[in-house]
């Protein structure tokens, strides 16, 4: 990670009452020193890139994961997504093994959610960084106060959002998740470790759904490849 692109202007100017410029120049000089001497995942130009494809304003839904994959090829920036043609992780595999009995529709075409964050469902990991084969190496604080700026501006939104907090390290991030206005979601992590302790069945496609039409709004449309949102 000999660079690092800048951080998405829409997210840093809202972030900026947050304190998000002193939480990014907290993280980036011990991140770029880490890279000097070992592989972090996910390459340089995917690192802010949940942020990319969900702006500040089209921000629907908030999937909160733990930290990225830690295998070569996998992380691109996404919280659970993995590149076209990347063999879905376990944890992966188990998000849609809940999604189709959730919908009782057929799970998306590819391991690849981008489509999702294009139409407003903000992949977020709690921390967006991990060496290589070394699951939560990253999850040392290093990211905690960027991560909360962003969870505190999500927070104060007016508009309904729904989050989904899985695991807990997501829970222990969400904690400060408080405004009426949203819908909160709190389940075990997909993993194999954690799916069973209340994964399985927790509902969140549909719950999500039932919610937002009962703020009056469109919510997600889980039966097309890329969910679309209106209202």
């Amino acid at each position: 990670m000999r660079s690092i692109p800048p951080f998405p202007s829409q997210w840093l100017e809202v972030l900026a009452p947050w304190g998000g410029n002193t939480a990014l120049d907290a993280v980036l000089p011990g991140l770029l020193a880490d890279s000097a001497r070992e592989v972090i995942y996910p390459q340089p130009q995917d690192l802010w890139r949940a942020l990319e494809l969900c702006p500040p304003d089209a921000v629907k839904v908030v999937i909160l994961g733990q930290d990225p994959y830690h295998g070569p090829g996998q992380a691109h920036g996404l919280a659970f997504s993995v590149p076209p043609g990347v063999a879905e992780p376990p944890s992966l595999r188990n998000l849609f093994k809940e999604f189709v009995a959730d919908t009782g529709l057929a799970p998306p075409p590819t391991g690849d959610l981008s489509g999702w964050a294009r139409q407003g469902v903000l992949l977020l990991n709690t921390s967006l960084s991990v060496r290589a084969g070394a699951p939560g190496s990253h999850a040392d604080g290093r990211w905690d106060a960027l991560v909360g700026c962003i969870l505190g501006y999500l927070n104060s939104v007016d508009r309904p959002l729904a989050f989904w907090l899985w695991g807990a390290h997501a829970q222990r991030r969400g904690a400060l998740l408080g405004n009426p206005a949203h819908l909160v979601l709190r389940s075990a992590h997909p993993s194999p470790l954690g799916a069973y302790r209340g994964f399985w069945g927790s509902k969140p496609f549909s719950t999500t759904s039932d919610w937002f039409k009962s703020q009056g709004l469109k919510g997600p449309d889980w039966s097309a490849d890329q969910p679309t949102f209106g209202g």
